[in-house]
């Protein structure tokens, strides 16, 4: 189960390229997409090495030797030996979603998976890289010195044990010798009740979600909105979150998205101060022409005036946030 997001194509590319073609494994691909449009991954990944690669189809068994790339707009997910698609809710405001393929493998197959984790932002895909070791599974993850975004390979050597860490080219060889070990799907835990409470959301989406059901018995209220819904987030565990409706966000990606949503208000409320400054004066300039009242004209000239200077403040706001990420950048 492979999953990447920004500078993922790169990265899937080199490990495309590094696969063996007699591979005895499936090979499950997310990169992070925008929901409309096509993708042209799949094609990509044909060219770059010598495996079959296909958009994934829902009911298709899991054959060896056979790359399967999610779709835009559908996360990727493991049923029963087959792939299977949903439209269930997003994750860190994705779908498909790294978190949702590495889940659903680690409660259909448990031991017998390995994870790959390739470059990305934030920390996207490392709760489900948790899921798969807790099961009993491996966790690979792409050396960050060499990813073009380190920050998901970082984050995922920081919250889990990796039992390998390499350039994206060289991964395919060692999962080669991985794959032929054989695994006792018996000796693994059980999945956590969280655990399979999150693939349950992920793929019930026209049912409604384990999440609606007692939130407050999910976890706890946190008073902090969802980015997506605007619903209310319940903490499921530390620095990681739910709405009722079933969106999850990490803490990072949470505050990611609560900043964007800040800016887009602030340009919002700008955007309406500057709109509301240029009709107070075309009111005022129709009042001078029909000979309006003084005290009518004077009105529309202070609106124009404290809406401009409105404007300017968040006009300033806004230019500092942008100043503060370039020097982040």
């Amino acid at each position: 189960m492979v999953g990447a997001s920004a500078g993922g194509v790169e990265a899937l590319r080199a490990f495309a390229s590094g696969l063996p073609a007699d591979l005895p494994a499936a090979v499950l691909v997310v990169l992070h997409l925008p929901a409309g449009g096509t993708s042209a991954l799949a094609s990509i990944l044909r060219r770059a090495g010598p495996l079959q690669a296909e958009v994934a189809q829902p009911g298709k068994p899991l054959e060896p030797g056979l790359v399967q790339v999610a779709p835009p707009d559908h996360h990727l997910l493991v049923m029963d030996g087959q792939v299977a698609l949903s439209r269930g809710p997003t994750e860190n405001g994705h779908r498909p979603a790294v978190n949702a393929l590495f889940r659903s493998a680690a409660v259909a197959r448990g031991p017998a998976v390995t994870g790959v984790l390739l470059s990305g932002a934030l920390d996207d895909g490392v709760a489900g890289l948790i899921a798969i070791a807790d099961v009993g599974g491996l966790v690979m993850v792409q050396d960050p010195t060499e990813a073009l975004y380190p920050s998901m390979p970082e984050h995922a050597l920081r919250q889990v044990r990796a039992d390998h860490v390499l350039c994206a080219a060289d991964m395919g060889e060692a999962l080669a010798k991985i794959v032929v070990d054989e695994v006792d799907p018996d000796s693994a835990p059980e999945p956590s009740e969280l655990l399979i409470m999150e693939n349950t959301i992920a793929i019930n989406h026209e049912k409604g979600t384990p999440a609606e059901e007692k939130p407050a018995e999910r976890g706890a209220l946190t008073g902090f909105g969802c980015p997506d819904c605007q619903g209310g987030l319940l903490e499921m565990e530390p620095a990681r979150f739910r709405c009722h409706v079933g969106h999850a966000w990490t803490a990072d990606a949470l505050l990611e998205a609560q900043g964007s949503a800040w800016e887009r208000a602030l340009w919002a409320a700008m955007r309406a101060l500057d709109e509301k400054v240029r009709l107070a004066h075309r009111l005022a300039d129709y009042a001078r022409e029909r000979g309006g009242a003084a005290r009518l004209i004077e009105r529309y000239v202070l609106s124009a005036e404290e809406s401009s200077a409105a404007a300017e403040v968040l006009r300033h706001a806004l230019s500092a946030a942008l100043a503060n990420e370039r020097r982040a950048q």
